[in-house]
């Protein structure tokens, strides 16, 4: 269209639009922002603060501290849990493993949306494998939670095992503090399901909860020693449709195989339930026989004194992590360490009489 000084209207001519918003947050201007918050997210103060006022958020971030290896990030985290501490232990930890396959996420899920329900305030501390050829993990359990997930009074963190054996992570104890510090009092910890080197687990819970699958052709499997040994209780897990009668007739066999077993020092006779996370049914059941062994234990003081045990335990432990750990970043002992491994590699000493000397070398300091 032509207007009367002779110009023309373009489909092509450039008209002012919505205005553009600012490419970066005025609050981080200046750096304003960051002067502001990093000294806090460096201090313990402000994230047991944070952790006591139930703050999630905070709580995440406290416990990714704890799981670094960064020596700066380890002092403030060795902070965080002193002052958690005297707020923990006031909960029911739970440790919940199985062979891969068992519906392990999805039992979880099921009792967990079950606890809540009740009035109870869920933390689930889900161990996830790391690949032994990239060190990564997927830390995907979660999205098989979804519903637990998004429930106000649960509390879901996935963390990677980071090759540490007996299916929890480096850091699950102390993860375990500053949840029980932030009100949750049931914590739930999920194995990587390795089968039957769960030791750790058991060293870190109160109950300790197999959860086995009937149906699989592989019922034997179930009725060896070894992990069957360290459990409190044995669910069979996916009892439902055509799989109710193969079920039943697990937990009997599992029931005479236990029967042969010696008493625990608890002095509780492991149980064996059936149950199914898909229709719920036997749930109820379940956690009816954890709460028994809760009261149980409690009456005759073995609760507590498990729990001391495992305070010493934690201590020898950290002294053994500690001691290799120095042995291994001394920086006189380093030139020796690889003296001996060329050593050892020419077939010039044996690795068990160079791993003495530099023992005995160590010990002189």
């Amino acid at each position: 269209m032509e207007h009367q000084d002779g110009t023309f209207d373009s489909a092509l001519e450039e008209r002012s639009g919505v205005e553009r918003p600012a490419s970066v947050n005025p609050a981080f201007t200046g750096g304003s922002f960051i002067r502001h918050v990093r000294p806090q997210e460096l201090s313990a103060d402000y994230y047991a603060e944070g952790i006591l006022q139930r703050n999630r958020t905070i709580l995440s971030r406290a416990i990714t501290m704890i799981e670094s290896s960064l020596p700066k990030h380890q002092e403030i985290a060795q902070k965080i849990i002193e002052k958690c501490l005297p707020y923990g232990g006031d909960s029911l930890r739970v440790g919940i493993t199985g062979v891969p396959g068992a519906g392990k996420s999805t039992f979880i899920e099921a009792l967990g949306t079950h606890l809540v329900r009740s009035g109870n305030k869920l933390a689930v501390l889900a161990i996830d494998p790391s690949s032994e050829r990239s060190k990564g993990s997927i830390l995907g359990d979660k999205t098989r939670m979804e519903e637990l997930s998004c429930m106000e009074n649960a509390f879901i963190r996935p963390s990677p095992s980071t090759g540490s054996l007996g299916g929890v992570a480096r850091k699950t104890r102390e993860t375990i503090v500053l949840c029980e510090a932030a009100g949750f009092n049931r914590i739930f910890v999920e194995t990587v399901g390795v089968g039957q080197s769960e030791t750790a687990a058991t060293r870190m819970v109160d109950y300790f909860l197999l959860l086995q699958v009937a149906g699989t052709g592989d019922e034997l499997q179930g009725i060896k020693r070894g992990i069957m040994e360290m459990a409190d209780g044995i669910a069979i897990n996916k009892a439902d449709g055509d799989n109710i009668q193969r079920a039943k007739l697990a937990a009997v066999q599992l029931r005479n195989a236990l029967s042969l077993f010696p008493l625990a020092a608890s002095g509780w006779k492991p149980t064996v339930e059936i149950c199914s996370s898909y229709t719920k049914d036997g749930i109820n059941d379940v956690w009816a026989q954890i709460e028994d062994y809760e009261r149980y234990t409690k009456s005759t003081g073995y609760f507590q004194r498990k729990r001391v045990e495992q305070m010493e335990t934690i201590l020898k432990e950290t002294l053994t992590s500690n001691i290799l750990q120095y042995f291994f970043e001394d920086s006189a002992n380093k030139a020796l360490i690889e003296e001996a491994l060329q050593k050892v590699k020419n077939s010039e000493e044996s690795p068990y009489i160079a791993a003495q000397r530099l023992l005995k070398n160590f010990l002189k300091k």
